[in-house]
């Protein structure tokens, strides 16, 4: 077979692999792998075009930017509505107990103030905010046939507070309705939620629900569901968030759980679901996943 002509110096002998570079590693791990889609939301073209590139000088941080460092990290996608080609489909998980739209009980998502992107405070009769660790998380929907972005559809968002529990559901928490929200899909096929880190309760690995309609007007009608799934946050940033105040009994409850034994992601180890995280504890995470459907 012959030999790749980027891989013949020139002198025209063949490169030994050893010293063909960051590029060819990575060409030739993604072959190896390709099948597990361990490269998740990142775009393989991005990757590449990263590597080959000379590296840029790291900037200095000027006074604005350090005083602006506390916010909530803003998500930068590098998504686009073109078509990208197939792409796994994302597992389709339970909703859980605490769906609030209408499946188990009450249906916050006829309610008016449901679409927002802004989740952590209750609308309605209440106005309490949730506090916690600042999450930002984008999620990017595309078709798994294509690749394709789903423009326009209706997508629904929930998790726990930062003690564990779900708001119109748990002990005290009947009369809140708080990290939930629906959002419509923009030309990159993203929603973009404002949101705080949730905890890591009893025999659960941290995560977020979410459900995918067709549009908003599909979502708020609790009409057809096109697919139920959830992110599993990663254990670095778990970590992290979980040694700030406020947090102190998921550090035990993490302890206790992986995502091997948890019992929604442990089929697979949440591959396809596992957010790509940006940011910090002290100046806040985003939580970024691009999935098909």
């Amino acid at each position: 077979m012959a030999t790749d002509p980027r891989w013949i110096d020139e002198h025209g002998d063949e490169i030994d692999e050893d010293h063909r570079g960051l590029v060819y590693d990575i060409r030739t791990l993604v072959d190896r792998r390709r099948a597990l889609g361990i490269f998740g939301g990142v775009g393989l073209t991005a990757l590449l075009a990263a590597c080959s590139a000379d590296p840029e000088p790291t900037a200095t941080a000027s006074p604005s930017a350090s005083a602006s460092a506390s916010a909530t990290p803003t998500p930068t996608p590098s998504a686009s509505a073109a078509a990208t080609g197939p792409l796994d489909e994302v597992p389709d998980e339970t909703g859980g107990p605490y769906p609030g739209d209408g499946s188990n009980g009450v249906n916050v998502l006829d309610d008016s103030g449901i679409v927002r992107s802004d989740i952590r405070s209750s609308f309605g009769s209440s106005s309490t905010v949730a506090q916690g660790v600042p999450l930002t998380i984008a999620l990017t929907v595309r078709d798994a046939a294509t690749g394709s972005a789903l423009v326009g559809a209706g997508v629904y968002l929930w998790h726990c507070d930062r003690d564990g529990g779900y708001s119109l559901y748990s002990n005290g928490l009947e009369s809140e309705n708080y990290l939930r929200g629906v959002q419509e899909t923009d030309a990159n096929g993203t929603v973009t939620f404002t949101s705080i880190y949730p905890a890591c309760y009893t025999g659960r690995w941290p995560h977020i629900h979410f459900e995918v309609y067709s549009d908003v007007a599909t979502a708020v009608a609790s009409g057809p569901i096109v697919k139920t799934s959830q992110i599993a946050l990663p254990q670095e940033a778990n970590d992290a968030v979980y040694a700030t105040a406020g947090y102190e009994q998921s550090v035990r409850n993490a302890s206790q759980v992986s995502l091997s034994t948890d019992n929604v992601f442990s089929d697979d180890g949440g591959i396809h679901q596992i957010a790509n995280m940006s940011g910090s504890a002290a100046a806040g995470y985003t939580a970024a996943l691009t999935i098909g459907v």
